[in-house]
């Protein structure tokens, strides 16, 4: 029916460009409902995720409200949400972009079963990646466990042009209320901490928009060279806004296909990655949780424990994965490169278990992605789909001496390295609960383990698990 209300249901996708389940709405020329609601799903991730989401929907009900529309925001279970506020306004049906980890899917199945059987349509659009997850599949129709071929097979299917921004949305008649995004202390959790990562985030559409531009006009020649350099700005910094759909990554793709070199083709590659990762997340969900190889269960992995908790503070010793890890405290993300790196001493100098590390992203990234990190942290430790093999360990010192040369990117972090220490090193002791203690004149600590000592012991791990 032409004025019977849809209802839009905003995850992650805040954005108005290339937006099937939008473009779709809109073209229907119903009164369309935007609504955002604060379920486990917001409420229960980790603290500067959290945050940031709530950041993301401020800027995306100001985008809307300039479009003559709006955001309803309601606080709950999704399934009762949205039956009682279809309810209210007698709308229609009840529309979404899919998302593909457990929960969620869960959820939304049983969403869609009793919205209809209640009368109401239901239906979910794609959007979240460049593919639907079973769209590319081997020969046999299975699905794809290692990504180069993946790659291949994506690349020659091809990606589906974005879809530009509705013109109008047309508003109903009477808005239903909406509650105080303020109220909800989406950002509470980050305690003093969240002016700190505020100075950092880049929030909202436009501003994901301009960084593209701003990547594909200065960086994207040379991205396949310098990516790897954590000092120098050679990398896009999407990810934080892909994270909560303040871009599509259709856009993206299409935007650098036509450019050519090698740093273009680096960087779709980087986009198919992080397909590759929710792919495997819909056809494998433990992917999220367990070791990928079975046979990875009985690894002598430690628990966590004291190493662990120096390593979360950034106080190993080891001056370019403690950078690493005050970067994500302070600005929200971190490097790749130190990623590995950071990920890498964990469970292979340190052995302990690779979701140990997990955790501790998922509670500090502000670009936290189920799959990806989850695919991540399983690749660098070995136990997962296409994993790096366990005996590639990285070395600290000599990664830092190959891509932070002339210690720039340390220095930048960590205080107790720096003569005059810059406001990211400080910001540091600003942002960190006051019951570490720490003091940015305190002496740098000592290594907590040899190099050497700790390669040695994780290979002798591993050889014993590949006896047993």
């Amino acid at each position: 029916m032409p004025d019977t209300p849809l209802i839009l249901w905003f995850r992650r996708d805040l954005r108005l460009d290339d937006h099937p389940m939008l473009a779709a709405a809109a073209a229907t020329g119903r009164p369309l409902l935007p609504v955002f609601i604060a379920d486990r799903s917001v409420t229960e991730i980790g603290a500067a995720a959290r945050w940031r989401w709530g950041e993301a929907v401020a800027s995306f009900g100001e985008r809307l409200k300039a479009q003559g529309s709006r955001l309803i925001l309601r606080r709950g279970a999704a399934l009762p949400v949205l039956l009682s506020l279809a309810e209210e306004v007698g709308a229609g049906g009840v529309w979404w972009t899919r998302l593909y980890d457990p929960f969620s899917r869960e959820r939304d199945s049983d969403l869609k079963e009793t919205l209809k059987s209640k009368g109401f349509e239901a239906r979910s659009f794609p959007g979240h990646t460049l593919v639907e997850p079973w769209e590319v599949a081997t020969g046999q129709g299975e699905p794809y466990k290692v990504y180069t071929p993946f790659w291949k097979a994506l690349s020659a299917r091809g990606v589906a042009d974005p879809l530009p921004p509705p013109k109008t949305l047309r508003a109903p008649g009477d808005w239903p209320g909406s509650e105080d995004l303020a109220a909800w202390r989406l950002g509470a959790a980050m305690n003093r901490g969240a002016p700190v990562l505020a100075g950092h985030a880049v929030i909202g559409e436009e501003a994901a928009r301009k960084r593209l531009e701003l990547f594909l006009k200065t960086r994207v020649e040379s991205y396949r060279d310098k990516r790897d350099f954590p000092a120098l700005e050679a990398v896009s910094g999407l990810s934080e806004n892909l994270t909560y759909g303040e871009i599509g990554p259709r856009r993206i793709w299409h935007a650098a296909l036509p450019l050519q070199g090698e740093g273009a083709t680096h960087f779709r590659k980087e986009l198919a990655w992080r397909d590759f990762a929710h792919h495997l997340m819909y056809h494998f969900p433990h992917l999220l949780d367990a070791n990928w190889r079975p046979e990875w269960d009985d690894f002598a992995w430690k628990s966590d424990g004291p190493q662990a908790e120096r390593w979360r503070r950034g106080l190993t010793g080891e001056p370019i994965v403690d950078a690493g890890l005050r970067q994500m405290y302070v600005t929200g993300t971190m490097h790749n490169r130190v990623r590995m790196i950071v990920a890498s001493y964990l469970t292979k100098h340190l052995m302990t278990h690779w979701k140990v590390g997990l955790d501790w992203f998922a509670d500090c990234l502000t670009d936290w992605d189920p799959a990806s990190n989850a695919m991540g942290w399983q690749w660098v430790a070995g136990s997962g789909p296409d994993a790096a093999p366990y005996f590639r360990i990285f070395n600290p010192e000599t990664q830092a001496e190959k891509f932070d040369e002339k210690g720039v990117y340390r220095k930048t972090f960590i205080a107790e390295l720096a003569r005059d220490p810059g406001p990211e090193a400080l910001a540091y002791f600003q942002a960190v609960p006051r019951s570490w203690g720490l003091d940015p004149e305190a002496p740098y600590p000592r290594r907590m383990i040899g190099l050497a000592e700790g390669r040695e012991r994780a290979l002798a791990a591993y050889a014993a698990l590949k006896k047993a």
